[in-house]
């Protein structure tokens, strides 16, 4: 079983659905000490969303609008997690038509055999530990990568739009990244041999691409650039980012889906790789306007955080602290010059962050996974292993764009996707939820 393999939390279903190679090679037993790991990840994963994004997010944007944020938030953890159980795990681990090096249906999308977790019970297991754990932990993946689009539109989209749009982004676009990178034998990016261990392509790419994609057809927020818009409760935003601090040692070293070796490795460099994000954050900011910012460490944590992801089970001390500092400085220019230059509202960051910071650490990883460079891949090529990334990366950019472009084309023309500018100036927490953050 190659590392790749461990690395892909698609490829342990083959354990519990018959009829896949890995199936062959061992009967799962329940392991007590990978099942209580992977609980105690899943928790983690979660708090990442509720509270640690709602908060992060909550406070970078104006006080009116920071209950219509952190409502995005819990209102999206709860259709996931309902639309998850009903097809999206279905659509995303399904393995019935796949064959290695075989191009079909089923090597985009899954089917319905587990619609409804048809088969899912107390004793059916995923590599030593409960299925209903490793279908629980996917959720948490589900629910953050929508939650994470937000950020690019916040301030100016319609409730019921944002709803709606999710349910179909989730069903066209993440269910099927989902499935081509990490279910196993047959899917596209998995037989193309891309490394993904903890959702770097899946997820952050992913979002902010859909986030561009998003605050482009949205248009900019009333009044932006000329008129001031700073974050409302930057305290908010650090106890957010601390939050999703933490909880990321539970999506990368929960992404082992054991408590071993692997898992270790991938919390040291996790944590070594947001530390060098946000010092080189903190430092180009500093170098740049003068004076270093609470907001700039805050995103250099999180660009750190993005640029490990799909590292994390392959790349090496030394690898962690090179996409690190990579990171934080690309994200950094991306956030701040490159967005001023080309002029588009990305209220949040959320591509400037997550997109970007997704592309740096996709590539990277191409590079660092090689033993040659201490990685624990099995890289022989780098240039050959970097072009697979980078397809990889291609391939996301543009099927997200597409489909996010056609999903927010079509809503607009049926519903209209954005507030009225009365509502704008009012504010969302007001005008949409009859509420407001602060009664003073």
């Amino acid at each position: 079983m190659t590392l790749r393999k461990l690395a892909g939390l698609g490829a342990l279903l083959s354990l519990a659905v018959p009829g896949l190679a890995l199936a062959e090679e061992a009967t799962p037993v329940l392991n007590s000490g990978d099942t209580a790991w992977m609980l105690t990840a899943t928790a983690l994963v979660l708090f990442m969303t509720i509270p640690g994004l709602a908060l992060f997010y909550g406070g970078m944007v104006r006080s009116k609008n920071v209950l219509s944020v952190m409502m995005q938030c819990f209102a999206i953890t709860g259709l996931m997690s309902i639309l998850w159980v009903v097809y999206g795990y279905s659509l995303a681990f399904d393995t019935t038509g796949m064959e290695q090096g075989v191009i079909n249906l089923n090597s985009f999308v899954g089917g319905f055999s587990k619609a409804f977790l048809s088969g899912v019970t107390p004793d059916s297991l995923t590599a030593a530990f409960p299925e209903a754990v490793f279908v629980t932990f996917q959720m948490t993946f589900a629910i953050i990568t929508p939650a994470l689009i937000v950020g690019a539109f916040a301030e100016r989209m319609k409730f019921s739009a944002m709803l709606i749009f999710m349910a179909i982004w989730f069903t066209l676009v993440y269910a099927p990244i989902a499935h081509m990178v990490w279910s196993g034998d047959g899917a596209l990016m998995w037989d193309w041999g891309v490394l993904d261990f903890a959702g770097g392509t899946v997820v952050h790419i992913n979002a902010g691409i859909a986030g561009l994609v998003a605050c482009l057809v949205l248009g900019k927020r009333k009044g932006y650039p000329t008129t001031p818009m700073a974050p409302h409760n930057l305290g908010y935003t650090l106890m957010g980012a601390a939050m999703l601090w933490i909880g990321w040692f539970g999506f990368n070293a929960g992404s082992a889906a054991a408590a071993n070796g692997t898992a270790g490795m991938a919390m040291l460099v996790t944590q070594i790789a947001t530390a060098a994000a946000a010092l080189g954050w903190m430092f180009a900011e500093w170098i740049g306007h003068g004076k270093p910012s609470a907001l700039g460490i805050a995103s250099g944590v999180v660009a750190g955080l993005v640029a490990i992801t799909p590292a994390a089970g392959t790349v090496g001390p030394m690898g962690a602290l090179v996409i690190g500092l990579a990171s934080g400085v690309i994200c950094y220019f991306c956030a701040t010059s490159l967005k001023r230059k080309l002029g588009y509202d990305d209220s949040l960051d959320a591509f400037g962050v997550h997109g970007i910071g997704g592309i740096v650490g996709a590539i990277l990883t191409g590079v660092f996974a090689a033993p040659a460079l201490g990685g624990f891949g099995e890289v022989v090529d780098i240039g050959a292993q970097v072009w697979i990334q980078t397809k990889g990366v291609i391939f996301t950019v543009v099927y997200t764009a597409i489909v996010t472009y056609v999903i927010l084309k079509v809503l607009d023309k049926v519903m209209g996707l954005r507030v009225n500018d009365e509502t704008e100036s009012v504010g969302l927490d007001l005008a949409q939820h009859n509420e407001r953050g602060y009664n003073l």
